[in-house]
């Protein structure tokens, strides 16, 4: 038998449901996978019988083709990969890689095999391939039992036009929609925990993110700052992160804390970080505002303060957590891997200059009228202008 390529085939789901628009969304996951899987040794990447199929450089060890499976699962749009192997049309090499290909999938008791002809000009009809590979399967492991309802792993084997595809180590992928296909947002980006997974969440239905974090200095250290520039890293690793503005924000909440009621602060300090990062999606032409809020987790986000925040700004207000509690956010956050990063103490401007009371229950009306004795327009343009950017992941 010749040397057999490695491949690594991508599943999708949610793109197959895309009707005619379905080649957009699919052409977008090639170039996003094509991008960052950058560090693999991959020759080539191709759309082929409604999925995705990474060919993989001859000679790819099995550990680094698996590597490679586990990297593209975590990546949205991906449903599933299946590491497997690329051989010719001939029922003895065929089955030679079957024995193969179901050994990777161990540990398991029960398998079966699902065979598929795509073109009839191969002898074999599906059912007869079945039979025969299903044959060498059971003399290659004897100890294992073919079922037929919900085994253990499937073994697939898919003849198409000049090649055999056989796989059967599967791997679930994060699922959702290809990064690039659903426009771009602004993502309210702090050190904490809510606001990364917040950001992954809209990534994973589409959106290029663009993040804005609101630095406590100088009436702070810095040092959220490069937490957050961690955990951008850690999003930028799937591509769900393209750029990050930092806003030092420490002297405009002194301002408002020397100034406003105490009990209004926060809806002040909220209401005027809407306005900004509103002011910087201009900027990057994206259609809507993201945040970490979840419903009554805080002072902040009951939903009378929330419509006073929402009031601040004309665009739309994503809160993909809105129902969520913490422990759920905590799980999604380790998922992730930016939990231990989030954990880490770091002052930042959600910490500055806290009133003992704040307002649980504010009024749009009363928030507006403190908010008048401020150079809110003002300020808003200095902001934007001391802004510094680190670009992350760059769609194509």
């Amino acid at each position: 038998m010749d040397e057999l390529q490695r491949v690594v085939l991508v599943h999708y789901h949610e793109i197959g449901l895309k009707g005619h628009n379905r080649s957009y969304f699919e052409k977008r996951l090639v170039k996003n996978l094509q991008a960052l899987l950058h560090a693999y040794p991959i020759v080539t990447i191709h759309r082929i019988s409604g999925r995705i199929i990474i060919f993989l450089k001859e000679g790819t060890e099995d550990a680094l083709a698996c590597r490679c499976a586990e990297a593209a699962a975590r990546i949205p749009g991906v449903a599933r990969t299946s590491t497997g192997f690329k051989c010719e049309r001939d029922m003895d090499v065929m089955s030679a890689v079957a024995i193969r290909a179901l050994a990777e999938a161990e540990p398991f008791v029960t398998f079966k095999v699902h065979a598929r002809r795509a073109h009839t000009d191969f002898p074999l009809d599906s059912m007869q391939m079945n039979r025969d590979i299903g044959a060498a399967l059971c003399e290659a492991f004897p100890d294992k039992q073919v079922k037929m309802h919900d085994p253990d792993v499937t073994l697939f084997c898919e003849v198409v036009q000049n090649a055999c595809f056989i796989y059967a180590h599967t791997i679930r992928g994060v699922g959702g929609l290809p990064v690039g296909a659903s426009g771009r947002v602004v993502c309210l980006l702090s050190s904490g925990i809510d606001s990364p997974v917040a950001t992954w969440k809209m990534a994973r239905r589409g959106a290029v993110c663009i993040g804005v974090h609101f630095s406590g200095r100088p009436q702070t250290s810095d040092a959220s700052e490069y937490l957050v520039d961690e955990i951008a890293e850690v999003l930028e690793r799937t591509g769900c992160i393209a750029k990050v503005y930092t806003v030092p924000f420490g002297d405009y909440q002194k301002e408002i804390s020397l100034c406003a009621p105490p009990s209004l602060r926060i809806l002040l300090y909220r209401r005027l970080m809407m306005k900004v990062a509103e002011a910087i999606a201009h900027l990057e032409h994206a259609r809507a505002l993201v945040t970490g809020e979840s419903l009554g987790q805080v002072a902040s986000q009951t939903i009378d303060n929330l419509c006073c925040t929402d009031d601040a700004v004309s665009l739309p207000v994503f809160r993909p957590l809105i129902g969520t509690d913490k422990l759920e956010i905590i799980d999604d956050a380790k998922e992730l891997g930016t939990f231990d990063i989030s954990t880490q103490d770091a002052p930042d401007c959600c910490t500055l200059f806290m009133p003992r009371s704040p307002e649980t229950h504010g009024k749009v009306e009363v928030v507006r009228e403190a908010e008048s004795a401020f150079p809110i327009d003002a300020w808003v343009e200095e902001i934007v202008a001391s802004a510094e950017t680190k670009l992350y992941f760059r769609e194509s």
